[in-house]
């Protein structure tokens, strides 16, 4: 059985090729490998969010952030889904939130890199 990685590559090939419901059951073999592969976390909604379905892509990243609430890309992704729905309030505070913590990462690697 391919591994995770295997299964990721395979999914973006099918994403590319516009076949976002084959890859996003790719993406699912992918997190029953492993629950917290991110990447395979983010292609899913990635797909939903392709086939026009905004509000599974917002609930799935919203369950993923109670999770992982410094994900930095989940809420860039949690913003522009909100966008596409007209939802500028949310988009924005998504936004903030993704710029807040790219800062705070930044800080942390100036401090790392300091000592």
């Amino acid at each position: 059985m391919p591994d995770k990685e295997e299964l990721y590559d395979a999914a973006i090939d099918l994403y590319a090729d516009g076949k976002y419901d084959e890859a996003i059951e790719v993406y699912e073999s992918a997190l029953e490998q492993d629950p917290r592969y991110a990447d395979a976390l983010h292609g899913i909604v990635m797909c939903y969010q392709a086939k026009g379905d905004l509000d599974t892509a917002i609930a799935l990243t919203r369950k993923y952030l109670a999770q992982e609430p410094e994900d930095i890309l989940a809420f860039t992704n949690l913003s522009m889904f909100y966008q596409k729905k007209g939802m500028i309030k949310e988009a924005e505070e998504a936004g903030v939130e993704a710029r807040r913590l790219g800062w705070k990462r930044q800080l942390k690697e100036g401090a790392a890199g300091k000592k």
